[in-house]
């Protein structure tokens, strides 16, 4: 299954692919399973912030184990946030990442140039989304400032969404999508992704909710899938509606990792135990909160 085809077969179809991140390696396994198990498509996915401070390793051994669980017609796998400018505000080497997720076997890649001013980001996203397509694979970028992966404290949730606080502008979004040539685009429209400094990982993400008239107008202007980042904790209508608007990826990663470390808290350590409570999690979610079981069945003839 091409993951370019399965995107834009989501869209066609007003559904939406779920990305489940993957911090910890013993989470891939079960993850893969519930995909299967729904008869669902998904993404396995790991950033870079996950093997510097948490316990993905590297992406090369993301994508050894994937490749032992992977389930042909359900699971894809993805790089998440590669950053040009990291949330400690550090350069990175993002093309060397990319370039060893791409031979790595990586079926769709993420830049994020956010941090940057547009033009710099504009530039960063078309250089790497050059190499992603040499390899024939598609990359998603970020424009707008989806909040919570830096270091340091944000303002109450409420401000940020009164104010539009980083929300990524009409404007800006059609010229980047036409001038970076990436293929999907993720947005801040009152997203905030999970806190990763050690501090304020555990503790419970506020709830968000979505600006749909803004996914909307911005769908519409960029005309290329939009992307969801920080989908735990936004409110249920919120999603659904968002889905309906232009959203056709959202990215899953707190409410799963903290179900994984509360699991092994209460089991000392048992990763059988945190293994089984984060399958059914990923289930629940497939389920019960994106209506996504069976939507393999869409997808037999790509």
């Amino acid at each position: 299954m091409k993951t370019e085809q399965a995107v834009l077969r989501a869209r066609a179809l007003g559904k939406c692919i779920p990305a489940f991140n993957c911090p910890h390696i013993p989470m891939v396994k079960p993850i893969a399973q519930a995909i299967a198990d729904e008869n669902s498509v998904a993404m396995i996915q790991v950033a870079r912030v996950e093997w510097e401070k948490f316990e993905a390793e590297s992406p090369e051994r993301i994508a050894e184990e994937y490749s032992k669980y992977r389930v042909e017609g359900h699971t894809l796998l993805h790089l998440d946030h590669v950053p040009v400018i990291d949330e400690d505000y550090l350069k990175v080497d993002y093309m060397k990442l990319i370039s060893r997720a791409l031979k790595a076997g990586y079926e769709s890649v993420m830049i994020d140039g956010s941090r940057l001013e547009l033009e710099e980001n504009i530039k960063v996203t078309a250089e790497a989304a050059m190499l992603a397509h040499e390899f024939g694979v598609p990359i998603e970028a970020e424009l707008g400032a989806v909040m919570g992966h830096e270091n340091k404290e944000m303002p109450p949730y409420e401000e940020i969404f009164a104010s539009k606080m980083g929300f990524t502008r009409l404007d800006e979004a059609r010229r980047f999508a036409a001038e970076s040539k990436c293929n999907w685009l993720s947005v801040a429209v009152g997203n905030i992704h999970g806190q990763v400094a050690e501090a304020v990982r555990n503790q419970k993400k506020p709830k968000a909710r979505i600006d749909i008239e803004h996914v909307a107008a911005l769908y519409n202007a960029a005309g290329i899938p939009l992307v969801l980042h920080g989908g735990s904790g936004i409110g249920h209508d919120s999603v659904l509606n968002a889905i309906e608007a232009g959203v056709t990826k959202i990215n899953v990663g707190t409410e799963v990792r903290q179900c994984y470390e509360a699991a092994l808290g209460e089991k000392q350590g048992d990763i059988i135990y945190a293994q089984e409570k984060v399958y059914q999690k990923t289930r629940d979610y497939i389920k019960n909160y994106l209506f996504n079981s069976d939507l393999a069945d869409e997808f037999r003839e790509l």
